[in-house]
């Protein structure tokens, strides 16, 4: 028996289409099949917490319900896409999610390609609360605005530097100084306890050329399975045509579309090849994710062979058994 588990936390990540939530389904179904160990996926993707928008964000939440065991899934559908959700409600969501999973008894297994997310839980970021209205009020009320006096104030809050370009700005030194105040006063109220955080991460690649077919297939498949009209009916409900465009790739040029600004056939071209730039984005943040330390191991697409086998010469055979 484990002092402490080899990992806590399995997080499966890929590029946009690289068949994520097909093969993370496939996992949970395994290991409950032949360990009787429940497994719950966690969703760390930027839009896919936003209620009414399925096929823009790739939900598919008919793989978590059809084809065997029903496979429970977290952090899908959780705010209105009118609420401007960020990375610490998503921080902070996780934590609790994290905890009542392994409270139950369960296993929990992240999947998602939005990487900024899953460092921040993987890494344990110290984030403040949202800077909202409230925070910008407090900025222009701040009484004294010279920078002999912000910095004074910012070092008896913060003592050295996050970043040495903070201190030589009286508008960056104001902005620091409030955000750690908020930091401060959200640390005892807002939070979520912070856990102890072990992950196994594991990546799935693609051949570039093979993605970019993946892509523009998923792509037309989705429009024909009515995501036109899902942004139609967005809008319809009340969602602005530029909060519309806020959420980007998708949302943005179907409804600029709509609004009669590109015809069908431009807009599947200019979408492919943007879905295609956001894939290789994607690509080039988990690169930095390994040169700051963390290790991924990687598979290839559709390859469940060598996750399964991956997942337990990590020690997942062991850990299953613990109990």
């Amino acid at each position: 028996m484990y002092d402490e588990p080899p990992f806590n936390l399995m997080v499966l990540l890929g590029p946009t289409a690289s068949g994520k939530t097909a093969l993370a389904v496939r996992l949970a179904r395994h290991i409950e099949a032949l360990h009787g160990t429940t497994v719950e996926i966690i969703s760390a993707d930027s839009r896919q917490v936003y209620c009414g928008m399925d096929l823009g964000t790739g939900k598919d939440l008919e793989q978590f319900t059809g084809g065997g065991t029903p496979v429970h899934c977290h952090m899908i559908d959780i705010v209105d896409p009118h609420h401007e959700f960020n990375l610490f409600e998503f921080q902070q969501a996780f934590y609790r999610v994290f905890s009542d999973i392994k409270n139950r008894g369960a296993f929990p297994l992240m999947v998602g390609g939005t990487g900024l997310y899953i460092e921040a839980v993987t890494k344990g970021y110290d984030l403040p609360a949202a800077f909202d209205s409230e925070g910008l009020k407090r900025l222009d009320e701040l009484p004294d605005r010279d920078l002999r006096s912000l910095r004074r104030r910012y070092l008896e809050l913060r003592g050295t530097p996050h970043n040495t370009t903070d201190v030589l700005d009286a508008t960056r030194l104001a902005r620091a100084i409030i955000i750690e105040e908020k930091r401060r006063e959200s640390a005892e109220a807002d939070r979520a306890p912070k856990p102890c955080v072990i992950p196994c991460v594991i990546g799935i690649r693609v051949e570039r050329s093979r993605l970019r077919d993946l892509i523009r297939r998923r792509l037309l498949e989705r429009i024909e399975k009515g995501m036109i009209d899902e942004v139609r009916d967005l809008h319809a409900a009340g969602l602005s045509w530029q909060r519309l465009d806020s959420f980007g790739l998708e949302y943005r040029y179907i409804a600029r579309h709509l609004r009669g600004e590109l015809s069908r056939e431009k807009m599947i071209e200019i979408l492919a090849i943007r879905i295609g730039q956001f894939a290789k984005r994607q690509e080039t943040w988990f690169r930095r994710m390994e040169r700051r330390g963390t290790v991924i191991h990687w598979i290839d697409r559709g390859d469940f062979d060598s996750l399964r086998s991956l997942v337990d010469a990590q020690g997942g055979h062991s850990l299953w058994r613990r109990e």
